[in-house]
């Protein structure tokens, strides 16, 4: 209570200000800090609020099934807390150091989305100091309905987060993980939709395509413990383990020798939550290659090194870095309908030809007109419920035509922008940890605003917190349009 007291007083004491002399506001912490890839530079220009130390796990509701944190609990503290109580979040990602309240207030999805949805349809309460220092608890059948619904995909640009109520779900010590071998471009994306909208469907589901013919679905279930009939026990992250995607592509191969072109084994759940930590899914390649990051004499010497902190990646980074990381790197995650599985992967392979891909089916829910949020209304709702069935898409590395020694001709902001024209029209968004290059009207295109205006208006984020556009859209260091001009005089 101290601490979102303090916070409190933060706000009130902005206020005392000359409205002349206010900054907009957001937190302190260092764009370098957080888990986005983007190099923003507004805080520089902005009234920050200290949070730092509200890194706190304030209790677990065994009777309810939530658990209370503060916004800068980790995903890999909280997991490491919850487990050895039988509990782990419902919606738990991957990467150990992302922080709780940055997935609430942005987006979090993971192989149990099929199951649960996004991360937001997890949040029992959001605890949330406004413009004028009055603390409100949000929920979804409250009062502050109108915010709870519309905080998600906000980024911070409608309160400051200082505390959040989460569902938690019980949990084995155990998962039995399957690997299915497929090829042909149409069998996988038929395999995936098949098994996202199974009506019992496996707890975890997900899918690494290698090429547009060559994929492994992947399937999990809770177990008690590991049954040597049926599979070997896997502890993927031991030290001297491969990166777990290319445990994944030896799994193809291995399946394939199978009559049913699956092999199945028992990875420990914690594990297993954080199987791809390590590499940072496959990110890590594009800065050490897996020929010596899988090599037993790196691991035994350098392998505490790994996987490195994306804040430790960020802080050094010089103008030319970031440049190249804009403009020769995509990172990118694409929420689209699952009906687009083969057409997006086609589109992600002609402008980026990057492998692999990664797929992680989810809901999206209709919450109705009123009170949807940014993210638009499912059209295709999977029939007798009030959700779609949509993916992300992850799209990580180094264009193939950067790799090929090529960067000059590879247009970076054309070919992103001609991905979010398609991410447009099928009903689809991407996340905005990312840099994005979209002008205010075809980010209010892809995005419904309109609960998200009357929520700053009637809560007067308005003179107080940057607008989501400003705060998270284009590269902030350049001007992404000057680049675009360049790259059509290339034509």
């Amino acid at each position: 209570e101290q601490r979102v007291q303090r916070v409190q007083q933060a706000v009130k004491a902005r206020l005392t200000k000359l409205p002349s002399e206010r900054k907009k506001m957001c937190t302190a912490r260092a764009p370098w800090q957080n888990l986005s890839t983007r190099f923003a530079d507004y805080k520089s220009n902005s009234d920050c609020i200290f949070v730092g130390d509200m890194r706190n796990v304030l209790g677990l509701n065994e009777k309810e099934g939530t658990v209370r944190v503060e916004p800068l609990v980790e995903v890999g503290q909280i997991t490491r807390w919850l487990l050895p109580k039988g509990y782990m979040l419902k919606t738990t990602l991957e990467i150990e150091e992302a922080t709780l309240g940055g997935l609430a207030m942005a987006v979090g999805m993971t192989t149990a989305s099929h199951k649960w949805g996004l991360l937001q349809e997890t949040v029992r309460a959001y605890e949330i100091v406004l413009g004028d220092g009055r603390l409100v608890t949000a929920t979804r059948d409250n009062e502050h309905a109108d915010l709870w619904h519309a905080l998600p995909w906000s980024h911070g640009s409608l309160g400051l987060l200082v505390g959040l109520t989460l569902e938690v779900q019980p949990v084995t010590n155990w998962v039995a993980l399957s690997y299915q071998a497929i090829e042909g471009h149409a069998d996988i994306c038929s395999r995936i939709r098949e098994e996202s909208l199974r009506e019992d469907p496996a707890d975890f589901v997900e899918a690494t395509l290698f090429s547009l013919d060559q994929g492994v679905l992947m399937t999990a279930q809770f177990v008690d413990k590991p049954d040597s009939s049926i599979g070997r026990v896997n502890n993927c992250n031991w030290w001297f383990k491969p990166w777990f995607y290319c445990h994944i592509r030896d799994s193809f191969f291995a399946a394939k020798k199978n009559h049913n072109n699956t092999v199945t084994e028992f990875i420990p759940t914690y594990q297993y939550i954080f199987r791809h930590n390590r590499a940072v899914f496959w990110s890590l390649n594009d800065q050490l290659p897996e020929k010596y990051g899988n090599h037993w004499l790196f691991r035994l010497l350098f392998g505490w090194l790994t996987p490195p902190k994306v804040t430790f990646l960020k802080l050094p980074a010089t103008a030319s870095i970031r440049r190249e990381m804009m403009l020769h790197r995509v990172y990118q995650d694409i929420v689209l309908p699952i009906s687009t599985l083969e057409a997006a992967t086609s589109k992600a392979t002609e402008l980026f030809g990057m492998w692999p891909l990664l797929v992680y089916p989810s809901r999206v829910y209709d919450h109705g007109p009123e009170l949807q949020g940014q993210f638009r209304r499912p059209v295709d709702k999977v029939p007798g419920t009030n959700y779609g069935m949509f993916y992300d898409l992850g799209v990580y590395g180094i264009p193939k035509l950067v790799q090929d020694g090529h960067a000059k001709e590879y247009k970076s902001v054309s070919c992103m922008r001609a991905m979010e024209h398609f991410t447009r029209d099928v009903g689809g968004a991407p996340f905005l940890y990312a840099d994005t290059f979209m002008t205010s009207e075809e980010f209010s295109q892809m995005f419904d605003l309109s609960l998200y205006d009357k929520v700053r208006k009637k809560y007067g984020a308005e003179d107080h917190f940057p607008h989501l556009y400003n705060k998270t859209s284009g590269c902030q260091s350049f001007d992404w349009k000057q680049v675009l001009d360049q790259e059509t005089k290339m034509d």
